[in-house]
């Protein structure tokens, strides 16, 4: 089927390229049309925090965003401070959406320093955030501020304040000008790989195609289903990373077969039959990896499911249609226009260059090579498992300005932490609220509770409970306090919201499921790879691997940001956890990314096997015919995280560093060292298929000559 379609593809090239053209220019309209209907929104249905926060939204117009503190400190008692009451009505009267609360409102001592010299004020903003929301600190902050009196100073913290103070001011990013700058490493990368103008530059324009054409059909999308903005994070980084490694991988069999001598069709035909067929297996995996995400009860992360699918579908499109068509038009003349020096050149049979060295290397001495990675990987990997996905806590938020100063101030008056994230429990129905806060008060870990009056926090028969937890809302033993804070609200037509126990819904929607969405990975995968090589010992590696992989990865982000070790470089201090859709990504973008290492390795292994019957042979020119596109692949993907984690944000940070890290520990310790290694010490037994699994999977039959060389 592939040979047939290079022949169409060959005849009726200058058709399919120019179709190409079009669809790619309507693409670039299409992406500017889609960036206007991105969904933005967290929700998390079915969970009781959740929806009490939804419903407090409904009612009171405010309840899913988390305050902003104002905080005062003087030198004397603040209580008593006619200026800071007055500042704190400004705040109000200036924010006449927003519910506040302080000891103005309540003369509860629970908004007031033990010393009484420091007191603070909880402003909760209107409506549902979304990625450009700000906060509004710093008009807060000039309104607290304004007729102030020497001596009493003011700050604004609170979640959000800190979270812009971590970005410096920076926003969110362009995600698509990172993409470019992405693209431009990678030009460079492809230059030392192929040396040759016209193959440098077929993986770039392959990979725009791709990348633009699926924000067509993500628009269309928009208008079926809500779609979050990050799959315009997806689109951008992991287009540009399957697309040029399918384009990498055309155009080094494709320039092997002109060697050997090949007209331009036949090396076309045998191009498509062994790359084209590599292509769409690995397509079907990352899609795989990225269509799990629907199993998750989270309809933005199902969304990233499905838009995400098409990302790989797409990059298969385009490397098995517009690349062949390119390829048709260029023949002989992609070796011409050298722009390296004749060293950098690809002069093909890599058996006598390094990688064939070290593929030689590791038939020789496979035990030490095996127990070296796996020492690696043992190490990284148990590091992986003490991954803490959670929120960091807001004392680890780096930046500077007022919200820092905020911060510093209530710290300095031993202020609970909980202040920034306060519980708010929703009462129901005409239930007594006052019953419910008392409740509240005699649970260990909550520093007191409050009724505020006003219409913020009363609406029909509808009331308010605010409570604040002694310790970070994000915090190890914040479940706890949740959970006994749960067990004092049976029978009294209240449920508790706030941002901490829907925090932590996110966390157990997520995780509590992770294991579902792994098992459907897991299998699809492992009925994919053993029809693709025909054996089942190779695809149960290659997803133990990949696992280790993953578990490799974690234990980066775990060494670098939660411990602290290196985070200095990015300036961020140990977070003491990871923020717990990090994983998450890095789960759906490593997982299908190192499977195409896999595959691509394996591929070109059992084709080899197929031709000599060696296994030894095998691994050497399998190795050796993929080691340079792996790691280029890698480098190319490293350097487009890289300039991911300049954006700003320690979260961003922290997701690019995992990915960059966990790309090139995939390329070398694993696909260099692991595999190779264990195929050699599996011998004969990595081709074993038993026969029912022929019949159950529909595989063919075929002759595998003698072995030529067998150690």
């Amino acid at each position: 089927m592939l040979a047939r379609l290079a022949h169409v593809i060959a005849r009726h090239r200058w058709k399919i390229i120019g179709a190409w053209i079009v669809l790619t220019l309507f693409g670039g309209f299409a992406a500017g049309q889609v960036s206007k209907r991105w969904y933005q929104t967290f929700s998390i249905p079915g969970k009781s925090a959740y929806e009490a926060n939804q419903r407090t939204l409904k009612t009171f117009g405010t309840g899913v965003r988390p305050p902003n503190v104002v905080v005062f400190h003087t030198s004397g008692d603040a209580t008593k401070n006619g200026a800071i009451r007055a500042a704190m009505l400004r705040v109000a009267r200036d924010n006449p959406a927003a519910r506040t609360s302080s000891y103005f409102s309540t003369h509860d001592a629970m908004y007031v320093s033990k010393d009484r010299h420091t007191t603070f004020m909880e402003v909760y903003p209107p409506g549902s955030p979304t990625f450009s929301t700000t906060s509004g600190a710093s008009a807060m902050l000039a309104e607290a501020e304004r007729g102030l009196p020497p001596g009493i100073q003011a700050q604004v913290t609170g979640h959000d304040p800190l979270e812009e103070a971590s970005t410096h001011g920076g926003g969110s990013g362009n995600i698509l000008l990172e993409a470019g700058v992405g693209g431009l490493g990678a030009i460079v990368i492809l230059l030392f790989v192929f040396g040759t103008l016209p193959a440098m530059l077929m993986p770039v324009a392959v990979a725009a195609a791709a990348i633009l054409n699926t924000f067509t059909l993500v628009w269309g999308l928009t208008y079926v289903t809500n779609v979050s903005i990050i799959v315009e994070f997806l689109i951008a980084l992991v287009g540009l990373g399957v697309a040029i490694d399918y384009a990498l991988l055309m155009i080094f069999r494709f320039r092997d077969e002109l060697r050997e001598g090949n007209d331009v069709e036949t090396a076309l035909v045998e191009t498509m039959t062994h790359a084209g067929r590599s292509v769409i297996v690995s397509g079907s995996t990352v899609a795989v990896g990225l269509l799990s995400m629907v199993i998750l009860p989270l309809p933005f992360i199902r969304s990233i499911g499905i838009g995400g699918m098409l990302i790989p579908a797409v990059s298969v499109l385009a490397a098995i249609t517009l690349m062949p068509a390119l390829l048709a038009v260029l023949g002989e003349r992609i070796n011409r226009l050298r722009v390296m020096p004749k060293r950098y050149v690809d002069h093909g049979h890599p058996e006598d260059g390094a990688w064939g060295r070290w593929a030689r290397f590791v038939l020789r001495r496979p035990w030490p090579v095996a127990i070296t990675g796996a020492a690696i990987v043992a190490v990284l990997v148990t590091l992986g498992v003490q991954l803490n996905p959670n929120e960091s806590q807001l004392k680890n938020f780096p930046g500077s300005g007022t919200a820092i100063a905020g911060r510093a101030m209530l710290a300095d008056a031993r202020i609970s932490p909980g202040v920034m994230k306060p519980f708010v429990t929703l009462v129901e129905n005409g239930g007594d609220p006052q019953a419910v806060a008392a409740k509240e008060r005699t649970v260990p870990g909550i520093l007191g509770a409050t009724v505020p009056p006003g219409p913020g926090w009363h609406r029909g028969q509808n009331t308010l409970v605010e409570a604040f937890p002694a310790i970070d809302g994000a915090a190890p033993g914040i479940q706890g306090v949740i959970d006994r804070v749960n067990g004092v609200l049976p029978g009294t037509s209240a449920t508790l919201g706030g941002v901490p126990a829907q925090d932590r819904d996110f966390v157990h929607a997520v995780f509590g499921n992770f294991p579902y969405v792994l098992a459907f990975v897991l299998v699809l995968t492992l009925v994919l790879l053993t029809r693709a090589f025909r054996s089942v010992v190779l695809p149960i590696k290659a997803a133990i691997l990949n696992l280790v992989s993953l578990g490799g990865a974690f234990g980066i982000v775990v060494y670098i940001f939660q411990m602290g070790h290196g985070s200095s470089l990015w300036n961020i201090t140990a977070t003491q956890a990871i923020t717990a859709w990090i994983p998450l990504m890095i789960f759906a973008f490593l997982f299908g990314l190192s499977m195409d290492y896999e595959v691509f390795m394996l591929t070109r292994m059992r084709e080899a096997y197929d031709e000599t019957g060696s296994t030894d042979r095998a691994i050497e020119l399998g190795l050796a015919r993929t080691g340079k596109l792996v790691t280029s692949a890698a480098l190319i993907l490293m350097f487009a995280f890289l300039v991911l984690s300049s954006s700003p944000g320690f979260e961003i940070k922290e997701f690019a560093i995992g990915l960059a890290a966990g790309i090139i520990f995939d390329a070398t310790v694993i696909r260099a060292l692991l595999v190779p290694a264990l195929m050699r010490l599996l011998g004969n037994t990595n081709w074993w298929l038993p026969h029912w699994t022929r019949r159950a999977l529909f595989i063919r039959e075929e002759r595998v000559p003698e072995a030529v060389v067998e150690a």
